[in-house]
């Protein structure tokens, strides 16, 4: 064991015992969970001293060598193990220390902290099929299929994860903390059952309250007041007396991120919802709709402090479970699912980005309602934080734009393509034809030629628009812009988004 294994397995020893050998048994699956991660990127990543030299090959600036198994963009699963200059390396952040590249120390800090938290994320599985909502969105145990910070959670220790973290399905009792309300930036009509007189009360994670209130001075009104259950967002959680969805600020870093919430976003947050349902009312008029916005209904930042905010979200309507959380079981004929998918998604997305703005539609995002024969025959998208609104778009389709924070604006296409096209294509649809095709490249190569039936259909059914004609030339080109996980935490790296390129699977099947 590594050294944070070893302190991993130390404090479940005194806190569940009772899962101790579970973790032990699932650290070398963690391992090759993030080693295939880390391979991932390690081959697609413009990284500084590595060149790929083949299919499975990767050259170092001193000559030495990295082989493994060949793993197109797409791919998920594990990687047991690479080999430098000849040599077994079965832990990824052991490898990434021989690898010696520059600024790579922070990097190295997140496949260890990934490895341990998903080790005991498996321990503590559930055997059981999901039923209810909140049992689908809590059955995703692995976390980002991509990125090898899936379970990358520092500051949150083994009990905390235990408590807190939805794969392993407990009841989060959180606390109010009371602000003067002329103090507050509120957004949206805020809930008299969240007022006491002049002032607001906040819902707070608990792990907020103990690790952030006290740094600021800040005790709660009430403590544990509200039960409620973690999503597949561990911030985000659905009260067990029903109501909105509550986005509370955990200010840690989760995966990559920092997980406050900024005064831009809760400014944003309504307006945003407005006009998501203001352009799907225009969408559904030309293509029959099919997806529905989860809006916000409210939010709030105490002080004007991304550690002291929340949003309201309205739950998401009927039986509907996130795409990360979607099975093979659940798919006994992956064709006709993903076709169905496929239709719902690319008409949607397609048909947004040409009215205005681009989805960031990933698993965690996007959700599907299931027909009674288990095809999504509705989609649902959520957390609209991370979108892209083009206001030149807006305007010509006669939209005015938002009151929302300047990031979220540009008129750039290669933006908005990277926002919605790394996030559909490199992740969502990805994701799920590997899945479904478990390594077979036959069988992938179908579920491809599905996807890009859908999408030519969807955006031939466009106005022939010149946005329309930029956006199919995007879709199907030679490559796609995604998320660069591993460049995005070099020491140095610029904050925000770090793109690189991947193949396109749609760029062969214009045509086709």
């Amino acid at each position: 064991m590594r050294r944070l294994e070893r302190e991993f397995a130390a404090e479940l020893a005194r806190v569940r015992p009772a899962l101790s050998a579970g973790y032990t048994a699932a650290l070398p699956g963690a391992r090759a969970a993030v080693l295939g991660r880390l391979w991932r990127g390690l081959l697609y990543e413009p990284l500084p001293g590595l060149t790929v030299t083949g299919p499975g090959r990767v050259l170092l600036a001193d000559g030495r060598g990295l082989t493994g198994p060949e793993r197109r963009a797409y791919d998920i699963g594990d990687v047991t193990a690479l080999r430098l200059d000849g040599h077994p390396h079965t832990h990824p952040a052991e490898l990434l220390d021989a690898l010696g590249l520059p600024g790579t120390g922070r990097l190295a800090e997140d496949l260890d902290n990934s490895v341990a938290s998903l080790a005991l994320s498996r321990a503590n599985a559930s055997g059981r099929p999901p039923v209810t909502p909140e049992e689908h969105e809590q059955s995703v145990v692995d976390g980002h299929p991509y990125h090898p910070g899936c379970r990358n959670r520092p500051g949150v220790s083994v009990a905390e994860q235990l408590a807190y973290m939805p794969e392993h399905r407990p009841t989060v009792l959180l606390d109010l903390l009371a602000l003067p309300a002329n103090e507050c930036l509120v957004t949206g009509p805020w809930p008299d059952s969240l007022m006491d007189g002049d002032r607001l009360l906040l819902p707070v994670h608990p792990w907020q309250t103990r690790h952030v209130l006290a740094a600021l001075g800040l005790r709660p009104y009430a403590t544990g007041v509200i039960a409620a259950r973690p999503l597949m967002s561990a911030r985000t959680l659905a009260p067990l007396d029903g109501g909105p969805h509550l986005k509370t600020a955990f200010t840690t870093r989760m995966t990559s991120g920092v997980r406050d919430i900024s005064p831009g976003s809760v400014r944003d947050c309504v307006p945003l919802s407005d006009l998501l349902t203001t352009l799907l009312t225009t969408l559904s008029a030309r293509c029959g709709g099919g997806l529905r916005i989860a809006r916000y209904l409210a939010g709030a930042a105490g002080g004007h402090s991304a550690d002291l905010s929340v949003m309201l979200r309205e739950p998401e309507p009927g039986p509907v479970l996130p795409v990360a959380a979607v099975t093979r079981r659940m798919a006994p004929d992956p064709a006709a699912w993903l076709a169905a998918f496929a239709r719902l998604a690319m008409t949607n997305a397609l048909g947004l980005l040409s009215l205005g703005v681009a989805l960031e539609a990933h698993g965690q995002n996007l959700l599907v309602s299931p027909d009674a024969d288990g095809l999504p025959y509705r989609l649902v998208y959520r957390d609209l934080a991370d979108v892209r609104i083009s206001p030149a778009r807006l305007a010509r389709n006669g939209i005015a734009v938002p009151p929302v924070s300047a990031r979220l604006l540009s008129d750039d296409p290669a933006v908005l393509h990277a926002k919605l096209f790394g996030s559909l294509l490199g992740t969502t649809f990805g994701s799920l034809i590997s899945l479904f095709g478990g390594g077979d490249r036959a069988t992938e190569a179908g579920l491809w030629d599905v996807v890009a039936a859908a999408a030519r259909h969807a955006s031939e059914a466009l106005p022939a628009t010149s946005d329309a004609r930029a956006d199919r030339a995007a879709l199907f080109g030679e490559r796609i812009a995604a998320k660069a996980h591993l460049l995005a935490r070099l020491e140095g790296a610029p904050p925000g988004d770090i793109w690189t390129g991947l193949p396109n699977n749609l760029a062969d099947r214009k045509f086709a």
